[in-house]
């Protein structure tokens, strides 16, 4: 990953945190039902997922109590629209920036000497069975502030109160009741603390729940989507729910997703967009094997690129160059079948979330279509890091490079 990070592609914009808000984070974590981290440095993002801590507890998703119930901490206004990294449902970042965008001031405020635990409530104490997250429907965000800062608050305006009643001015007592509480928690009479429960409202989704899963229920008819074979086979012995449930796998999804308007190829379209080029350049990359040139050379010469497409064995040759193949014969006879010409993968791979989405749900669909066909090494890293970087890791030094320098040149 060290040239990942050295190009700014690998979770660059998490927060350093150290010295008091380490503290804090742990009184977060405790609050949570969480063990404390023994690190005294490390790092955060938007929704105050650690990789450090992550790692110390050999645990990534540390910030859940179960996958039914997910949390987060706030310990600095910096993280107001600061990704999250490892997200458990699409919309996790959309929940931050609507957290953000109602009580940013708020926040502001509280966190200069405070932290801010959020309980992310789906009303559903767990889950046990696949179809269970069709129950996500409202989530009623909770907030809780550490050392009961609000309710200090009230206790330290009593006191005030109590010190204006008749004589108590002079009351010593009263007085050291006072500076106790402004010494541990400062003045707190102006302080706007109150952070009222709010609601997110989810429609179509992706969660990391039983394996993966897409719901999508804001189209013809609903569907549920499992990465998860042995989740899959489970969920389809559900005679409750009105819903078609896939595997990703199944060539009959695209099919579905094509004849219910969520996707959609223009293969004529597609060869003359920057998208095929990189697509067409990686499925090239894996018959590459024991080249005399670096790949990244290879993909980007279109001289070295020819010569090497004619150093390849036909049918590999034929796999790369299916679609302009296809396109070429469809010009002298409509005999033929796309089946018949071009993979089924890089059919597949030339499919795009249909132009009538609304562009939350095209996000979604393009995340769905990325996991279907990882072709598109760009949409990949934009749509599903953690798959990417997972990839990246098997690829040749070389064609990593090509890819860095793909994605640098798109962004």
């Amino acid at each position: 990953m060290q040239k990942l990070k050295a190009a700014n592609l690998y979770r660059s914009e998490l927060i350093p945190i150290s010295g008091k808000l380490v503290e804090r984070y742990n009184q977060c974590l405790k609050k949570l039902g969480f063990t404390e981290t023994k690190l005294t440095k490390f790092s955060i993002d938007g929704i105050g997922w650690s990789p450090e801590v992550a790692e110390e507890k050999g645990e990534q998703y540390y910030l859940c109590n179960g996958e039914s119930n997910p949390h987060g901490i706030i310990i600095s206004p910096l993280q107001n629209n600061k990704p999250v990294y490892l997200p458990n449902h699409t919309f996790d970042r959309e929940m931050m920036q609507h957290i953000f965008k109602t009580y940013g001031t708020k926040i502001n405020d509280i966190t200069r000497d405070s932290a801010i635990c959020i309980d992310f409530d789906q009303r559903i104490d767990a889950f046990y069975e696949p179809l269970d997250v069709l129950k996500y429907n409202t989530i009623h965000i909770n907030f809780h502030l550490m050392n009961n800062l609000y309710h200090q608050q009230k206790e330290q305006l009593q006191l005030i109160e109590k010190f204006k009643h008749g004589h108590n001015f002079i009351d010593e007592d009263i007085h050291q009741e006072l500076l106790n509480s402004a010494k541990t928690y400062g003045d707190l009479r102006d302080r706007n603390l109150e952070l009222p429960a709010i609601d997110f409202r989810v429609n179509s989704f992706y969660t990391k729940s039983f394996g993966g899963v897409y719901v999508l229920r804001d189209f013809i008819s609903p569907m549920v989507i499992f990465e998860d074979m042995k989740w899959y086979k489970e969920a389809i012995k559900d005679t409750i729910h009105d819903v078609i449930i896939f595997h990703i796998s199944q060539p009959e999804l695209m099919e579905k997703l094509r004849d219910h308007i969520i996707i959609a190829y223009d293969l004529e379209d597609i060869v003359a967009t920057k998208r095929y080029e990189r697509i067409k350049k990686f499925e090239f990359a894996k018959y590459l094997k024991d080249t005399q040139h670096p790949i990244k050379d290879i993909l980007n010469d279109p001289l070295l690129f020819k010569s090497y497409l004619n150093k390849i064995d036909i049918d590999s040759r034929k796999k790369v160059m299916s679609v302009e193949r296809y396109l070429e014969k469809l010009e002298t006879s409509n005999q033929y079948k796309i089946s018949d010409i071009v993979d089924q993968d890089l059919f597949e791979a030339m499919h795009e979330p249909h132009s009538s989405l609304h562009p939350k749900h095209q996000d979604l669909i393009w995340k769905l279509l990325v996991n279907i066909a990882p072709k598109d090494v760009l949409f990949l890293y934009w749509y599903d890091k953690q798959e990417f970087y997972k990839l990246y890791d098997t690829w040749d030094d070389s064609l990593q490079d090509w890819v860095i320098e793909t994605i640098r040149n798109n962004i």
